[in-house]
């Protein structure tokens, strides 16, 4: 195994051609023979440097529109020939294989095909077979070949050059090479779930290009790490680095706001809402949204669907928060907001949600549908004598909407579009009602005539018993046990209103 290896041939086959002169201009410095194809022999000839034809070495023509160029034995023997093998030179000699030490790929851009839409025959041509063949053959045989796998590669490859005059060495190959394999795997990955888009083979491939190390995990003694393209959700305008704990609270912050499409305001903490509001002035959604708990507001993730003015963020300004996110800011709101240094300020974008859910369990993944299900008033069925009217059913849509995101087992208790207090992560649906309960008067609200939500059926009777003494006059609920009509008797013997939606919303 040599450490050093001078490079005397290069290979490069690349779809992009950008940035790629300063790199011609370097082989060309320490006299090293170029091998090329296509399109990127023309632009290497057009910079006026010389090249040899993959064809003219293989003595075989591009063929299929280009679909086969490179596969060929004088190409992948020069690759894959081992420099210390006296057998593998031997037959380099024999077949006339000249020896290739770098190779320089781009590789077609499936993904940013796929995602613009194109058809499925675009889609399809844009898969790379001679790139993905040649960038596992250099990496492979990385103990004498540098592969450059992409375009990202290219300012390394460059300073990899100065430095070393035309030389690489044993641990910048390796670490070359194993760029090459996150490339390929990346690329295969993405390939397989564009084939598997009805989950027809039961297999899970994820790929993250992009990571990022997190100062800690949920606690400080744990490492935490995030993968995946944070700058597609949101623009970071200003304060501290955000944390593990922020983004599991951002996540669930952006989850719930995408369901609301009236002016909201929602504050989070521990992934659950403790106060959340629609109205139609912004300042007044904020005010109500703190008035739901102002206690557990303290620290909590501030989200809100429309652009905050100055007059709301004076009023935000007067709590303490960790972050907040918003689709946009008047130039006075963020002077406001801006007078705490650590306080994260984002701009939330446009996204597409991710439409399936995975989380680590045992020795595995659980993977399933994200729960996209918004229950509306078509989705209701009244099972009481007494329906509903216009402002309970509006009441109800919003309660069931919170109750969707709270954490099992979950009872929400709202009026007015507000959120007056939920019992969260109970280990029964009555002590998460009792909860709500007494979270609600311990603010101050007055619970006749509120709505209340459950995220699961009611097993007995006893929770509409408690909310009926207590004022609470309408019940939104999945429905589906085996004694709901215990339920349904009692809301028609104190002319309570019930719906059920036949929807369950489990959150664990």
């Amino acid at each position: 195994m040599k450490d050093l290896v001078k490079i005397r041939t290069a290979l490069i086959s690349v779809f992009h051609k950008e940035n790629l002169d300063r790199i011609l201009e370097l082989l060309a410095r320490f006299d090293v023979r170029l091998i090329s194809t296509g399109g990127t022999k023309s632009y290497i000839e057009e910079k006026a440097y010389s090249v040899e034809s993959i064809e003219n070495l293989t003595d075989y023509p591009s063929i299929l529109g280009g679909r086969v160029k490179t596969l060929h034995p004088k190409i992948f023997g020069g690759i894959l020939a081992r420099r210390q093998k006296e057998s593998d030179l031997k037959q380099l000699k024999e077949y006339n294989i000249n020896e290739i030490d770098l190779v320089i790929v781009d590789l077609y851009p499936f993904e940013e095909t796929l995602a613009s839409g194109a058809d499925d025959q675009t889609v399809i041509e844009k898969i790379d077979i001679g790139g993905i063949s040649l960038i596992r053959a250099g990496a492979k045989n990385f103990n004498d070949v540098l592969i450059v796998s992409g375009r990202h590669q290219y300012e390394e490859l460059i300073a990899l050059l100065e430095k070393g005059k035309g030389v690489s060495c044993l641990a910048d190959r390796k670490k070359f090479a194993t760029e090459a394999f996150h490339v390929s795997s990346h690329y295969d990955a993405a390939i397989f779930n564009y084939f598997n888009s009805e989950d027809e083979v039961s297999a899970l491939k994820i790929s993250e290009n992009k990571g990022r190390v997190l100062r800690y995990g949920e606690n400080p003694h744990q490492k935490g790490y995030f993968f995946g393209d944070l700058d597609s959700v949101f623009e970071k305008l200003h304060g501290k680095e955000i944390s593990y704990n922020n983004l599991l609270d951002i996540d669930a912050a952006v989850n719930l706001i995408s369901d609301f499409n009236e002016t909201t305001f929602a504050i989070l903490k521990h992934n659950n809402a403790c106060g959340l509001a629609s109205r139609p002035k912004l300042v007044y959604a904020w005010k109500d949204a703190l008035a739901g708990d102002p206690v557990s507001a303290f620290g909590g993730v501030l989200i809100t669907n429309q652009a905050i003015d100055k007059e709301t963020a004076t009023e935000i300004n007067k709590i303490f928060f960790e972050a907040i996110l918003a689709p946009a800011y008047t130039q006075a709101a963020l002077e406001i907001l801006k007078q705490k240094k650590n306080r994260i300020i984002l701009i939330l974008k446009r996204i597409r949600l991710p439409e399936k859910i995975y989380r680590s369990a045992l020795n595995g993944i659980l993977m399933q549908e994200a729960d996209m299900k918004t229950d509306r008033e078509a989705d209701m069925k009244t099972v009481t004598k007494k329906a509903p009217d216009v402002a309970e059913i509006t009441d109800m849509e919003f309660a069931n909407i919170l109750v969707k995101h709270t954490k099992s087992n979950a009872i929400v208790l709202a009026k007015n579009k507000q959120l007056f207090a939920s019992g969260v992560g109970q280990t029964s649906r009555v002590d998460a009602l009792q909860q709500a309960i007494q979270k609600a008067k311990h603010f101050n609200f007055d619970l006749n005539g509120a709505v209340m939500a459950s995220d699961a059926f009611f097993p007995f009777a006893d929770s509409v018993e408690i909310a009926e003494k207590e004022g609470i006059r309408t019940v939104i609920q999945p429905g589906g046990s085996i004694r709901d009509q215990e339920s349904i008797d009692y809301c028609d013997q104190h002319q309570m209103t019930m719906v059920f939606t036949g929807t369950r919303h489990f959150k664990h």
